[in-house]
């Protein structure tokens, strides 16, 4: 029987769908933060672990050289920023994780350790913290850089501003709050303490003055990819986002991932292998078919999927014939495990730019037909790969309500019925609700 596994929702604060026959009547006030705040609820009713809210910070050129196919096709832009969405949906939720993406190339490391301790504290303990380190040299210039640094140098510098932020976190310990009245002391200060950090890239003396959140730091979610980032992602997450072509990929990366965690001291079970998947669900099989083939035969869908990849590799995907395959060597200091990804397909090395795009869609494992037959692939899914749960993912621009409740209240239910996701919070943090199994 396969062993229950958790559940996500991989998404961006960008406008849903909203020039579709199942555009939201208040699509137009999508920047509020509602139209979020009702699908986090509907994934609690659901009983989902967590939302992750991704990010990037600035508007893409990359497609055909202008901002016109970011901007026109509302992909990544306009985007907003994902930790004030991150405490709305805390504040009006009760049981969920919320997951805020913040760039360590970006954010002070001070900054950053206060800002996500608050947010923990507003959440009562189910706040994450996405960790990237950027991938964009637009982003780069927004922050008065010319570019990014090198791929494996923005991992090295993430390394040290990990370490640095625990220690930030770490700077008060944990029983420094007395609230003592006969002393009128609230904070012994024999319990706060200076860090006096100075590495290779940054230097903080420390120490926060925020007490300690209930779960002292943020869980922690990675997204790497790349061998580098397998290695950073070992070390420091508590559950990570997974692409794959096809189970064996996903096993294989499962089965890495695991094995680097366990030569650094850490308990393999302790990380949380969450794999991206965009199931297409329906009544009927027929009409879930349908609905792929609408996508396969949209020119207009492809499109936008090809500015998606040009945003996050920084290639132009424009100049390449849609109907023949990609040349062979292309290589990017962008996301390269996006890249790699993304030009893999499903591993025959012979599918058409078009192809391609449409086996993004897939995020990796095509997962089609009624509410049963998903469920079904998504445990047998699980079964082959050994763990540990699924990331649903839908483009910002192709979400709407309708999809939400076809997977929070279709899916999810005959996954509950199955015994194969959990069906009640008992954990009182993200950090322990992760672990609970």
């Amino acid at each position: 029987m396969t062993k229950k596994f958790h559940l996500g929702w991989f998404m961006n604060f960008i406008p849903p769908e909203w020039d579709s026959d199942y555009t939201s009547p208040d699509v137009a006030s999508w920047a509020n933060g509602d139209f979020y705040v009702d699908m986090a609820r509907s994934m609690e009713r659901a009983c989902f672990d967590f939302m992750m809210i991704e990010d990037t910070v600035m508007v893409a050129d990359a497609y055909g050289g202008t901002m016109e196919g970011s901007l026109k096709n509302s992909v990544f832009a306009p985007k907003h920023d994902p930790l004030p969405l991150a405490i709305k949906v805390a504040a009006n939720t009760s049981k969920i994780g919320v997951v805020a993406t913040l760039s360590t190339s970006f954010y002070p490391p001070y900054l950053l350790a206060r800002a996500c301790s608050t947010a923990d504290s507003i959440a009562g303990g189910r706040f994450g913290w996405n960790i990237v380190s950027s991938a964009e040299d637009r982003a780069a210039q927004n922050f008065g850089l010319d570019r990014l640094y090198e791929h494996d140098e923005r991992y090295n510098m993430a390394d040290e501003y990990f370490e640095l932020v625990n220690q930030l976190w770490d700077s008060w310990e944990p029983d420094a709050v007395v609230m003592d009245r006969e002393t009128h002391t609230y904070a012994d200060f024999r319990k706060v303490h200076t860090i006096d950090f100075a590495g290779k890239y940054f230097k903080s003396r420390g120490p926060l003055n925020t007490i300690p959140s209930p779960q002292h730091k943020p869980t922690i979610l990675q997204a790497g990819a790349s061998p580098r980032g397998r290695a950073f992602a070992a070390k420091a997450a508590d559950a990570i986002v997974a692409v794959g072509t096809g189970i064996q990929g996903m096993k294989e990366y499962r089965d890495d991932i695991r094995r680097r965690a366990a030569e650094m001291g850490r308990d393999p079970d302790d990380i949380k292998l969450m794999f991206c998947v965009s199931p297409t669900v329906a009544a009927t099989e027929q009409e879930a078919k349908a609905e792929v083939e609408r996508i396969a035969n949209n020119d207009l869908y492809i499109r936008k999927r090809l500015v998606e990849i040009s945003s996050n590799t920084e290639i132009d995907f424009s100049v390449f014939p849609l109907d023949e395959p990609l040349p062979a060597g292309l290589t990017t200091n962008g996301e390269r495990g996006s890249l790699e990804w993304f030009m893999r397909g499903d591993g025959s090395g012979k599918q058409t730019l078009r192809q391609l795009a449409l086996h993004m869609a897939k995020q990796g494992i095509e997962m089609v037909g009624t509410p049963a037959q998903v469920a079904e692939q998504m445990a047998q899914a699980m079964e082959e790969i050994g763990g540990d749960g699924f990331l649903i993912f839908k483009p910002g621009w192709d979400l709407n309500r309708k999809y939400i409740t076809d997977i929070c209240d279709g899916l999810v239910p005959e996954l509950q019925r199955r015994g194969l996701v959990r069906s009640e919070y008992t954990k009182p943090t993200l950090r322990q609700t992760l672990r609970e199994f």
